[in-house]
């Protein structure tokens, strides 16, 4: 597997990443534009109205029609937050033109179709309709209210807030249903045109050929855009450290209660600085060889489940656990301890083996799947250097243990957040 950059416009990329081994085609166009609270649930709005109707497919029976007449191509659309940043994603699969005996490429026209939707939206008087604008804002006040119910994820999101009170990263990544209902149709007209000329665009394409003058074809949609202030995605803002940490506890009529500590740390960056900080969160709370896993949730038994995870654009790492309420603050203490474990070097050689193992594992398992492929490089627009899984995996070879415990030094509590029954649940 291969890929190669191609510079199409003002901060516009095409990445062509060279795989034969799919019988489809994956093409995603991906906007980076600032997380900011009045922009967010619009932002996050785009993809998916932009997907499901366009001046050219007005309705979804025929836009359904030109997905069966492609062979029956996928389109789908994402929103997602990357370090203080908004990932809008619009995406389209269709058969390799190697298993067709079409005369004209599917791929072309399904980047044609993708590029209608996108540049050619339904519109009226210089406003998205209000019908669809209707139907797009439900499906995102139930998609945050799912969020909301599923406590697991509640928790998490709840953490974040509290330790970035009035920071980008605090913001949801598809704002709130105050700030959906408030979307009018000339208000997200406004916001594409926004995306169009401002938002770091990558356009990824996955496949076994790169059909001649293709990503000409799709520079050529952006000429017209007035491109200005283009968003710089690799200007997160680190995690501050604070002289104590801080302790938010709720109650709710829930059966488990949620325990989940957010700690800041020193190594921050992207992927060339800050993989002794991936290896360092694996031994601490990763597969079952993790410090956590064996002895917070197996030989102490002090929660259901108990798992770390890193954000390192952000200097973040972020430790959740299912308790019951009278072990919470026990095992907030048993977590500190196996981090002050890792932080003195006791860990075996088998748990620094296995988790450079187990890295590598699930770093080989991006070439199964396009998506996964696809979410690798559109997620990681953050880097210096264009890094594939392959090359991670390379470098994890030059970690040693005395870079884990530099990394697991510098790893410090910051916030503790606390979902706990209410008495008599």
């Amino acid at each position: 597997m291969s890929a190669k950059v191609y510079k199409l416009a003002d901060g516009v990329d095409g990445l062509f990443v060279k795989n034969e081994r799919f019988n489809t085609t994956s093409v995603s166009f991906n906007f980076y534009l600032p997380l900011k609270k009045a922009t967010a649930a619009e932002y996050a709005l785009l993809p998916f109205i932009l997907t499901t109707c366009g001046a050219e497919y007005p309705d979804f029976s025929r836009l359904n029609y030109k997905l069966n007449k492609l062979y029956g191509a996928r389109l789908d659309a994402t929103a997602e937050k990357t370090g203080d940043y908004q990932l809008l994603k619009m995406r389209i699969s269709v058969i390799d033109d190697r298993f067709t005996f079409e005369s004209e490429s599917l791929l072309k026209q399904a980047i044609n179709m993708l590029l209608s939707l996108v540049f050619s939206p339904k519109t009226e008087n210089g406003a998205f309709c209000e019908t669809d604008l209707a139907r797009e804002k439900r499906k995102a006040i139930e998609h945050i209210n799912g969020e909301k119910s599923e406590k697991r994820i509640y928790a998490k999101n709840r953490l974040i807030e509290e330790m970035y009170k009035d920071e980008a990263y605090g913001i949801p990544k598809c704002g709130t249903v105050e700030d959906v209902e408030k979307i009018t149709g000339e208000s997200l007209f406004a916001a594409w045109r926004d995306m169009l000329e401002t938002a770091y665009v990558r356009i990824i394409i996955i496949g076994a050929a790169l059909p001649a003058r293709l990503f000409d074809d799709i520079s050529h949609n952006f000429t017209d855009c007035k491109r200005h202030n283009i968003t710089d995605c690799a200007n997160s803002k680190p995690t501050a450290f604070l002289s104590e940490p801080v302790t938010v506890t709720e109650k709710m009529p829930v059966q488990q209660g949620k325990l989940v500590m957010g700690f800041s740390a020193e190594m921050i960056g992207d992927d060339s600085v800050t993989l002794p900080l991936m290896v360092m969160t694996d031994i601490f709370g990763g597969g079952p060889y993790s410090r956590l896993f064996s002895n917070v949730r197996e030989k102490m038994s002090l929660c259901y489940y108990c798992s770390a995870s890193s954000v390192r654009i952000k200097g973040l790492l972020t430790v959740e656990s299912g308790v019951e309420s009278q072990n919470a603050d026990k095992t907030e203490k048993a977590v500190i301890e196996q981090l002050d474990a890792v932080k003195k070097g006791e860990f075996s050689d088998f748990e620094f083996e296995s988790s450079l193992k187990s890295i590598k594992d699930s770093l080989s398992t991006y070439n199964d799947s396009q998506n996964s492929l696809d979410a690798w490089y559109s997620v990681k627009a953050y880097n210096k250097e264009l890094y594939s899984p392959e090359d991670i995996a390379e470098k994890l070879a030059e970690i040693t243990r005395d870079d884990v415990i530099k990394a697991a030094d510098g790893v410090k509590l910051h916030t503790v957040y606390k979902l706990l029954p209410q008495e008599g649940k």
